[in-house]
């Protein structure tokens, strides 16, 4: 089915492009099936205010500071959507589009996409984060209720107002029709599977060296948010050293957010720092890459909540395409996820967590077998090269006056 002309605006709020994976491996898979793409996104520094990414059109406005508190989100979120509005409007009258593909949170850019329906436009809401339990999660459960009722209510509008819904597994698809009343029809999963191809581009480690002087390099790649559990990776570390006397090994944690300055100091007040690297931001497939290359055990410890329930952990994919064993925190979504492929300690169990880490580090052939299974289930189900068909088969149905066989 080829795809002539069809013009497609993605909006993406959080995450310079081409920064964000899914947005960035969506956009180039609607250009290799005809589409033309354009992008609205932040921009990172020293990034030109429009640029084109390996054929897809961005147009990037400034970046607000980062939000620190309540008043700090409501501005970057009423500057974010006055920006990105008026470089729409710039892209509309300059080359027009047919469908507004929203990247969301925030939910409020479901906003532009009502706006643009009334032009006839089709909108399509990417639901990659559950933004009511997100809050909670960033706040350790002790958000504002009335902030809390104010983000369902916005995402019960984006989803009432949306053409079609993209979910990111059957989790956010459940939450899609049982609490925002969306059609089970009008919904399709598209998970957060790797590109495999981008993965063949990469070459050695920098973590080489250190490899040779340790019995195991364990290894984190994502973000460092409050929500993602670094906190228990640490003092699962701590209870590595000190109640299990393991000292062979380096635990490097690659990825930035807004936790990793605690973090670092958190591993200095439980005397771990000599096992510990943190590597902050590092950018593109290959970079991350490279360190996934020498990592022998890779870790997800994020803790149970109703926004770490629901969600599928990308960096638990990442590992499983370098063919890496997992201990992950035993959640609903990583056991689907990754099956037989990690193993899985009581959720917010440090102790049990540091003990799945030396199980395997004692069991080099666990950790081959475990790997090998892993990989072969990217390639044959989770990987990006069968989930973006799903993509495609959706556009195809919302545009199919543009679809020719």
């Amino acid at each position: 089915m080829a795809i002539v002309g069809a013009r497609v605006l993605m909006l993406l709020e959080n995450c310079p492009y081409p920064r964000d994976d899914r947005v960035r491996r969506e956009a180039k898979t609607l250009i290799a099936a005809g589409y033309h793409v354009s992008v609205i996104a932040p921009s990172a520094p020293g990034e030109p205010g429009e640029a084109i990414v390996d054929g897809v059109h961005v147009l990037r406005f400034l970046a607000p500071s980062a939000a620190r508190d309540f008043v700090g989100y409501l501005w970057e979120y009423a500057y974010s959507m006055a920006a990105m509005f008026l470089l729409s409007l710039r892209l509309l009258l300059s080359e027009g589009f047919d469908i507004v593909h929203a990247h969301h949170p925030p939910d409020t850019l479901a906003l532009i996409g009502a706006f643009y329906k009334l032009l006839g436009k089709r909108y399509v809401l990417d639901h990659h984060d559950l933004a009511p339990e997100l809050y909670y999660a960033r706040f350790a459960g002790k958000g504002n209720v009335v902030v809390y009722r104010t983000l369902l209510a916005l995402e019960k509008f984006a989803c009432k107002v949306a053409d079609h819904v993209i979910a990111t597994n059957e989790s956010y698809k459940a939450i899609e029709v049982q609490r925002d009343r969306v059609a089970e029809a009008e919904i399709t999963i598209v998970r957060n599977g790797p590109d495999l191809e981008e993965l063949r581009t990469i070459d050695c480690s920098p973590l080489s060296e250190m490899k040779e002087r340790r019995t195991a390099i364990i290894g984190y790649v994502g973000v460092t948010g409050t929500q993602d559990g670094v906190d228990h990776l640490l003092r699962a570390i701590h209870c590595l050293t000190t109640d299990l006397g393991r000292t062979d090994f380096l635990c490097v944690v690659v990825g930035s957010g807004d936790a990793l300055p605690w973090l670092e100091s958190l591993s200095h007040q439980l005397g771990i720092e000599n096992h510990m690297q943190f590597t902050g931001w590092v950018d593109g497939v290959p970079g991350v890459g490279r360190y996934l290359r020498s990592m022998d055990i890779c870790v997800a410890p994020e803790p149970s909540d109703p926004y770490n329930d629901r969600s599928t952990a990308s960096k638990i994919m990442d590992y499983m395409a370098f063919g890496k064993p997992t201990v992950a925190s035993g959640l609903p979504e990583h056991r689907f996820t990754a099956q037989d492929c990690a193993i899985y300690a009581r959720p917010d169990d440090e102790r049990d967590f540091a003990e799945k880490i030396a199980l395997l580090m004692d069991d080099p052939a666990k950790r081959e077998r475990m790997g090998q299974k892993a990989k072969k289930r990217i390639e044959s189900e989770l990987g990006w090269a069968h989930q973006s068909q799903y993509l495609v088969d959706l556009y195809a149905s919302l545009l199919p006056q543009w679809a020719s066989n």
